[in-house]
């Protein structure tokens, strides 16, 4: 996809577009990489977490997004904004029973097979665009957001959203990737990569951690936190590429095209593993913070 020739906004749509039936295609590709059907990256804890078995990083992600929500023992309304087939919301569900779930995306197979997953559960999955939700302001008390708002950029929209749906003294918390510099200043290999990585993520651009937590800092929030996990996340990245091969084989011996969708996400997942090494232009953040 040749952005260059495309308007801004134009682009942007599109990019929302492919984004919805990248997911409503690939998402079941996701349960080989993760039995709990999750969509992100892992969290390593030596002695705790397991390095040749993916799901016991990946769900320690999900321990260490939750953990940093600080949820007390009254009753806690979450929103996952890009929630997935949300494993980020039945372990929560799991870890704290007084969690009430809701996640969003824009996904139809997601909200279908996703709910499927939650059934029995106090936790419901709708089709709702994170930039522009449809509840209430000050609704939530707590906010997640696992490698979700880099589809739409990081844009200031996503985190206003988040700000409008917080109550007072809500917390949120942010697990994705984010450029250390400027993108005009990253280079060859890291602008290669980089663009590689959102044409085939359908991702419409990464921001700096900078910005973010000057966005945070005008919208009013406290208490900000921006912790470089890159070292952490890195163990679950170098499953990639061996992913990566056992997907394919399962597919070549079980007879199967690999589906157009399917092959952007491996193709994403590789370039992903090759920002990875760029370690002075690319790295894993948990962002966290408080509204006033």
């Amino acid at each position: 996809m040749k952005t260059q020739s495309i308007p801004y906004s134009n682009f942007a749509e599109q990019n929302r577009i492919e984004m919805v039936d990248f997911y409503n295609e690939a998402t079941e590709d996701y349960e080989f990489w993760s039995n709990d059907y999750n969509m992100h990256f892992g969290y390593f804890v030596p002695f705790k977490t397991n390095l040749f078995k993916r799901d016991s990083m990946l769900n320690e992600m999900n321990m260490q997004v939750s953990k940093r929500l600080n949820i007390s023992k009254t009753k806690n309304r979450l929103i996952d904004l890009g929630c997935g087939m949300g494993a980020t919301m039945r372990y929560t569900l799991k870890k704290y029973k007084n969690v009430i779930a809701y996640g969003v995306t824009l996904s139809d197979f997601q909200v279908q097979k996703g709910n499927e997953l939650l059934k029995g559960k106090n936790g419901i999955i709708l089709k709702e665009n994170y930039n522009h939700t449809s509840f209430q302001s000050n609704t939530f008390d707590s906010a997640v957001a696992i490698e979700s708002f880099c589809h739409s950029g990081h844009n200031f929209s996503s985190l206003k959203e988040m700000h409008r749906l917080l109550k007072p003294g809500g917390r949120f918390v942010i697990a994705d990737a984010f450029l250390k510099k400027e993108r005009s200043q990253l280079c060859k290999g890291g602008k290669y990569a980089y663009n590689k990585l959102c044409s085939h993520w359908s991702l419409e651009k990464l921001e700096t951690h900078q910005f973010i937590k000057k966005s945070l800092e005008d919208l009013g929030f406290k208490d900000i936190k921006v912790e470089d996990i890159s070292f952490r996340v890195a163990p679950s990245v170098l499953h990639v590429p061996f992913a990566i091969a056992g997907f394919i084989l399962k597919n070549l011996f079980g007879f199967k095209n690999l589906k157009r969708e399917s092959l952007h996400n491996l193709k994403g997942s590789f370039y992903a593993l090759l920002s990875g090494l760029h370690m002075k232009s690319f790295g894993y953040y948990i962002i966290s913070a408080t509204k006033r």
